[in-house]
């Protein structure tokens, strides 16, 4: 089968490879075995057919948050791994989740290790994941270790959460003015333009521009329509998975007022990744090891310099420093952690105070900016209404 498989090379390039595989998940160890980052992968064929088959399978997507916290319950009740997975594996009724499980507990009875079967899913159980399993497989304390992961990934989900539900209320701000808009210039217009036309008067020049563009538009309707609905398309196909978010970002980041902040939030996520790991056991360099295919690539570039200059011997603070993966603040806590030997803590630290930081800026942003939006939106409803307007106030002034 042939699958089309979206990858960012070594060099930082956005590419796509067709690959002959047996599934997604060999098409994805090809592409990796060339050297690249897999974003996603997805069969050749019919791209609307196969867009709309991923958006109708989304709600079966196997949560790794919830089966962390399902395994973590029943380790603390006294099962053992194998009775776990067998237990979550009889209440499961989705099948491509059953299937998981399935694979789970024929490898465990082969005799592999648990952070082994994990691995071979990476699908499912990302690198970080199999990573903390395999360090706690050590130290004998999985339920520990499942609990930090568990804690991580609520963090995250938070910050993620409020981001999201910050940008809900002005995307609607932006959709019903924009549908506004669409509609006076649309149906509107035309009316008014038709009632002009048979006056025989002269017309200001912006109300004869704006009726002109709401006949020429109300003429080609469909194609307009389509034009819309194929932009609308495109826009989310391409920015669908890490590469369509790294594109995002890229974007964004060129705004000033903005680029600070989504350093900030990349640094915290790095900081909370590294810490986690490190708190678990993990030296210093497996964690960042771990962690560099989880982050942008020019993080991940920084990581790998700073990682190096570790390996030599500099202390992580200034490897981390001299890479630029610090702030004032960041680089202080790490100092701190350097002397009392709990690095991993004051990571965790470190993200706790971005985290925060990025949550308040959030806030201040969206109570200034809906209503500036507010007032963008007013701004051009009524300037549509007045124009359409602006003719009846000349002949009501002629007539006086």
């Amino acid at each position: 089968m042939l699958f089309c498989v979206s990858v960012l090379t070594s060099d930082n390039k956005i590419a796509r490879l067709d690959l002959e595989a047996a599934d997604a998940h060999q098409a994805q160890k090809k592409a990796e075995t060339l050297g690249h980052f897999v974003a996603y992968v997805r069969p050749s064929g019919f791209v609307l057919k196969n867009w709309l088959a991923q958006i109708g399978s989304r709600g079966e997507k196997f949560s790794l948050l919830l089966f962390s916290q399902e395994l973590l319950a029943l380790l603390h009740a006294g099962l053992s791994i194998v009775e776990a997975i067998e237990a979550l594996q009889e209440k499961e009724a989705n099948r491509q989740v059953g299937d998981i499980y399935t694979q789970l507990l024929t490898d465990l009875r082969e005799g592999k290790r648990f952070s082994s079967a994990l691995a071979e899913q990476a699908s499912a159980f990302p690198p970080l994941f199999a990573g903390i399993v395999k360090s706690a497989e050590g130290t004998s304390n999985l339920p520990r270790s499942i609990s930090r992961f568990i804690d991580y990934q609520l963090r995250i989900e938070t910050v993620r959460n409020k981001l999201i539900s910050s940008a809900i209320y002005p995307a609607i701000l932006m959709m019903v003015g924009a549908s506004v808009s669409f509609f006076l210039v649309v149906f509107v217009v035309p009316r008014f333009a038709d009632v002009y036309q048979g006056s025989g008067r002269e017309l200001p020049w912006l109300s004869e521009v704006l009726l002109n563009v709401g006949l020429f538009l109300s003429g080609h309707l469909w194609m307009l329509l389509s034009l819309v609905a194929g932009l609308a398309f495109w826009f989310f196909r391409s920015n669908q998975g890490a590469l369509g978010q790294s594109r995002l970002l890229s974007m964004a980041s060129k705004i000033p007022s903005i680029s600070q902040r989504i350093k900030i939030y990349e640094l915290s996520r790095l900081y909370l990744t590294m810490g986690m790991l490190m708190e678990g056991g993990i030296p210093a360099v497996t964690a960042m090891q771990t962690v560099s295919g989880m982050v942008p690539g020019k993080i991940a570039e920084q990581l790998l310099g700073a990682r190096q200059k570790i390996e030599f011997g500099e202390s992580i603070s200034s490897a981390f420093e001299a890479h630029a993966l610090v702030t004032p603040i960041s680089l202080r806590l790490l100092r701190v952690g350097e002397k009392t030997g709990d690095m991993g803590s004051m990571l965790m630290q470190s993200a706790a105070f971005y985290d925060g930081e990025i949550t308040r800026w959030v806030d201040r942003f969206t109570r200034t900016f809906e209503p500036v939006l507010m007032a963008i939106i007013g701004v051009v409803v009524g300037l549509i209404v007045v124009l359409l307007y602006m003719p009846i106030f000349d002949l009501a002034g002629s007539i006086s």
